[in-house]
């Protein structure tokens, strides 16, 4: 009961009222009225919303891929047996145990143009001439956001991937050297079939938890330069705190959790068809 208490306060209570604030032209300091599906209409009419659901999927699926990409990379590393592997899985650890908003500030300060490491580092080694404004930059915004974005979510990746591996059993690998295969041939064949249904819970979470982003970029750009980093929530946010839309902004909050749910429901597909497969 007091869990059930507490989830209803805090969660299902302030998604009812985001649900019912989308229907009506609520801005801060005015009373509310119902307005029916007015904001929706807007909504999809709103060519800067759109930008920022396009903008949102671009981050979503290059941030994802590189994430589970890489982080399969770690785990395989960590894998082989190398001395210290306890050491090194704690470190690796440490981004994602840093909240998004710590891990905002810590590549603000590192991107900073004439103090920040990343400035400094590559004048050392003769890659720039001159320092880089990462984050005011309509040309390096986006790497610059991703790269922030993708450093403190590997880990997860890496960890649950690394569980995997460690549930294969070595006489395999044994087996299918004896036959003469090689590197390859023994990841195709043996280690990703093995890890097909991680790849895809990871893959499918991964891919929700990317499209809300806010924390890190908020932290970064605040959505600049010129909108070149407005997400989706980043767009809501903006619409309810900035410009006192809280209607609309609740009716973005809408259209997105609509389509995380439709992302959650195909994920829960292939958990089934998984299990099925099993």
């Amino acid at each position: 009961m007091p869990v059930i208490i507490l989830v209803t306060l805090f969660s299902l209570m302030p998604l009812l009222r985001g649900i019912w604030l989308g229907f009506t032209d609520y801005r801060l300091g005015d009373p509310i009225s119902f307005n029916g599906i007015d904001n929706y209409i807007q909504l999809f009419q709103d060519d800067f919303f759109w930008n920022s659901f396009r903008i949102g999927m671009i981050w979503t699926f290059i941030v994802t891929a590189l994430q589970v990409g890489l982080g399969l990379g770690l785990a395989l590393l960590l894998n082989t047996g190398v001395r210290f592997t306890a050491v090194y899985t704690v470190l690796i650890l440490i981004p994602w145990a840093t909240p998004p908003i710590i891990r905002g500030i810590l590549w603000r300060q590192m991107y900073e143009p004439s103090s920040g490491a990343v400035n400094i580092v590559l004048s050392d080694l003769g890659i720039i001439s001159a320092p880089i404004n990462w984050l005011s930059s309509f040309e390096y915004v986006i790497p610059a956001v991703i790269v922030a974005g993708v450093w403190g979510e590997i880990s997860k990746a890496a960890i649950f991937l690394l569980a995997g591996l460690q549930t294969i059993s070595n006489d395999l690998y044994e087996a299918a050297r004896i036959d003469g295969a090689g590197l390859w041939s023994q990841f195709r064949n043996i280690t990703l079939p093995v890890l097909r249904p991680i790849l895809a819970s990871i893959i499918s979470l991964t891919f929700m938890w990317n499209f809300n982003t806010f924390g890190i970029v908020w932290v970064l750009t605040q959505g600049g330069p010129g909108g070149l980093t407005r997400l989706p929530m980043l767009a809501a946010y903006e619409e309810g705190f900035k410009y006192g839309y809280i209607g609309y902004a609740a009716a973005i909050g809408n259209v997105m959790v609509l389509i995380l749910s439709l992302m959650l429901f195909f994920y829960i597909r292939v958990q089934l068809r998984e299990r099925k497969e099993a």
